[in-house]
């Protein structure tokens, strides 16, 4: 099975699973499909408030700056694609933790 994450020169895109409205945020585990990584968290998905949530919790585990995690695809969609910016060395290796 391929990760769901893509290696970049200068980071990875990773599709994401989110759910908006969670009572627990979280982040970690696959998708059912096993396609993206599962992102929890309590802010509902109006005018962006999710889709920055879900970016600053990536932030957050993955140990990089908000400013290195931006949204490429699927902004009204529970499926997104988020480009973290980073030394992929670094990034998977945690990525690798959260789907364990």
């Amino acid at each position: 099975m391929n990760p769901p994450w893509r290696l970049r020169v200068d980071g990875v895109d990773l599709a994401v699973k989110a759910q908006p409205r969670a009572k627990r945020p979280a982040v970690g585990g696959l998708s059912p499909d096993g396609a993206a990584i599962r992102v929890a968290v309590a802010e509902v998905a109006e005018d962006g408030r999710a889709n920055r949530a879900i970016g600053q919790a990536l932030a957050r585990v993955l140990g990089v700056a908000p400013s290195a995690v931006g949204l490429l695809q699927g902004g009204g969609s529970r499926q997104k694609v988020f480009r973290i910016a980073g030394d992929p060395a670094e990034l998977v290796p945690k990525l690798e933790k959260l789907i364990a």
